[in-house]
């Protein structure tokens, strides 16, 4: 039982000793810092900030703005990249816009996002799936490149028709791969959604960092800070107990 549970805390203990030794240095060290406060008083102002429900509020639209960016940039990046992974005259030929568009800085869009859609969801959603759509592609493009061509043949001697082929033969040898796309998708969405919301938009997650940052309270500041990587891991994990689940269900080993 012991040697269960410190298993289980032995990850534990790094973060704990790494706040430890803020809150030491933020009590002594920097006791006057208009910048630094202490993690337990940042933890006060997150358990205040929660019964106020501005946390809920935040983090609520900033997961679903993130999430709409994300769902779009899956949809069109994995069906984007099948096409360009089985056809290499497809992928030569839109090798150099690709190429061309994909260095574009995510937050470079943001001037033009305000001017097309204003502030609010539209806008901030549109960054997000600029920003995560490029990823996707890469990946899903690779991934489809290296199914076995042995199962292509499969496809076309049962006369497969393509979306039949796609379907079950493709995106089956494909799912690990994707799903190596779809986390680094979440933790690219998760991180512009909150730059938007810092640069431009007035709402969620980055939004309240920055009132809290105006308002000079360090306290709340770093709260929101933590909250987010808190809200960051949590999706990471969910994303891989979803792959977990979408493996057994279609027995496909990791």
């Amino acid at each position: 039982m012991a040697a269960t549970l410190l298993r289980w805390l032995r990850p534990f203990v790094v973060p704990a000793a790494l706040i430890g030794a803020f809150e030491i240095y933020a009590r002594r060290v920097a006791a006057y810092s208009d910048a630094l406060a202490p993690p337990s008083k940042a933890l006060m102002a997150f358990v205040d900030a929660l019964f106020k429900g501005d946390i809920i509020s935040a983090t609520s639209f900033t997961l679903m703005s993130a999430g709409l960016g994300l769902a779009l940039a899956c949809v069109l990046g994995i069906a984007l990249g099948i096409v360009l992974g089985l056809s290499p005259r497809a992928a030569r030929m839109s090798f150099f816009s690709i190429e061309a568009i994909r260095p574009i800085p995510s937050v470079a869009l943001i001037p033009l996002a305000m001017l097309i859609f204003g502030f609010g969801v539209r806008m901030e959603v549109s960054v997000v799936a600029f920003a995560t759509f490029w990823p996707i592609l890469i990946l899903t493009q690779a991934a489809a490149r290296q199914v076995e061509p042995t199962l292509l043949e499969v496809s076309q001697a049962l006369q497969l028709t393509y979306w039949q082929k796609v379907r079950k033969i493709i995106l089956p040898s494909m799912l690990p791969r994707l799903f190596v796309a779809l986390r680094q998708g979440v933790a690219i969405a998760l991180v512009v959604a909150v730059t938007v919301e810092i640069v431009a938009n007035p709402h969620g997650m980055g939004y309240a960092i920055m009132i809290a940052q105006q308002s000079m309270e360090p306290s709340l500041m770093l709260a929101w800070l933590f909250w987010i990587g808190i809200v960051g891991y949590v999706i990471n994990e969910m994303a891989l107990l979803l792959q977990v689940h979408v493996d057994r269900r279609m027995g496909v080993r990791p």
